[in-house]
């Protein structure tokens, strides 16, 4: 009997002990629930603030002693709750001379990477490095008779032509240059020469009539030979014109079609070498890059070629209108200098609006041209 009421009273208390580690349990685990319920049952106002008649009067001292113009409900309040891992943040203005300038929050984008300057600089100067290098040994090549040149051969003939053509209108300007000099020379001696006869006509009584009479010969020599003077001059600039500025323009452009004709073959040869080795993954890429490289120096060639072909046309059309002009005039001038026709010496002059300057006289100030 005792061992039955033994085990009675076991069995008796094994029950409330369960019940009572699951009380345990449940107090646990409503212990660590609490935090949050306790926050769910604070009461909060409309303005965030928290319902709670012992911290009325703080907040009240609170507010009067924030400067005028800022009230509580102009503090932006972001709550995250107690179980979130960020903690609360205030967002308030800032004070500027008495006034809240708003600090605006948002997502923070952030902008593309500007580019490397130097870096820029650095891919122009290999590129450049590696166009020079292609161009080098293409001119090479083809002075040692192993590369290929594109020709054309009608307008590689009016290029040639063209230069022939400048060294001789250079001889030409050269020679009319030294002309115009060794004139001015006995002009000026002409004329000094006209002077002293003159002198000595008045003092040599008995030679008064011979003097004057020479006197009166050099000085119209002289005058002649600066109407002559006046027309050479004037064909010397026409044609330096022509020479050193016309010519020489279309020559600048012959020398651009000629880099952009070397830099064609440049590329064009590399794009061979390339055909004719190995098609793979790794020298598709190539093949391509190099057919557009390729083709932009084609564009550019042929441009170039059609600049030249125009500029050709237009200087052979101009170079005849001037120099038939500039012909006629210094041929009529020189036969009548030597004629001693001065009223057609002077009309030829007229023809050709040809002002000369008066011996003697300089140029006007710039106050008597305004």
């Amino acid at each position: 009997m005792s061992d039955c009421s033994n085990d009675a009273t076991t069995l008796g208390t094994s029950k409330p002990a369960t019940e009572e580690v699951k009380s345990n349990s449940e107090e646990s685990t409503m212990a660590q629930e609490s935090p949050k319920n306790s926050a769910a049952e604070i009461p909060v106002t409309s303005n965030g603030e928290v319902d709670d008649p012992h911290d009325h009067g703080f907040n009240r001292d609170f507010k009067r002693s924030l400067p005028a113009g800022l009230g509580l409900s102009e503090t932006q309040i972001t709550s995250h709750g107690f179980d979130g891992t960020k903690e609360g943040v205030i967002d308030a203005g800032t004070f500027q001379g008495g006034q809240r300038t708003q600090t605006k929050s948002g997502p923070v984008v952030l902008a593309d990477e500007a580019k490397n300057p130097a870096m820029e600089k650095l891919e122009l100067v290999r590129k450049w490095s590696l166009n020079t290098y292609k161009c080098t040994r293409q001119i090479i090549s083809e002075k040692l008779g192993r590369g290929s040149r594109t020709v054309d051969l009608e307008l590689e003939a009016q290029i040639d032509i063209l230069r022939d053509n400048k060294k001789k209108y250079e001889n030409i300007l050269k020679l009319a240059q030294t002309l115009s000099t060794q004139l001015f020379q006995m002009v000026h001696t002409q004329r000094q020469l006209g002077d002293a006869f003159a002198d000595l006509s008045l003092k040599s009584l008995e030679l008064h009539e011979e003097f004057g009479y020479n006197a009166d010969t050099q000085k119209l020599l002289a005058k002649n030979g600066e109407t002559l003077l006046g027309a050479i001059n004037f064909f010397i600039a026409s044609v330096n014109t022509l020479v050193n500025k016309t010519i020489e323009d279309t020559l600048m452009t012959v020398k651009q079609y000629e880099s952009a004709r070397i830099e064609y073959d440049a590329y064009r040869t590399d794009l061979e070498e390339l055909n004719l080795g190995p098609r793979d993954a790794n020298t598709l890429p190539k093949i391509e890059q190099s057919q557009h490289l390729f083709q932009a120096h084609k564009e550019k060639y042929d441009k170039m070629r059609n600049d030249v072909s125009v500029k050709l046309k237009f200087l052979e059309e101009n170079k005849v209108k001037v120099l038939h002009n500039q012909l006629v005039l210094f041929h009529n001038a020189i036969a009548a200098y030597f004629a001693g026709n001065q009223k057609q010496l002077e009309q030829t002059l007229k023809q050709f609006h040809i002002k000369l300057k008066t011996p003697g006289v300089d140029a006007p100030s710039w106050l008597e041209e305004q």
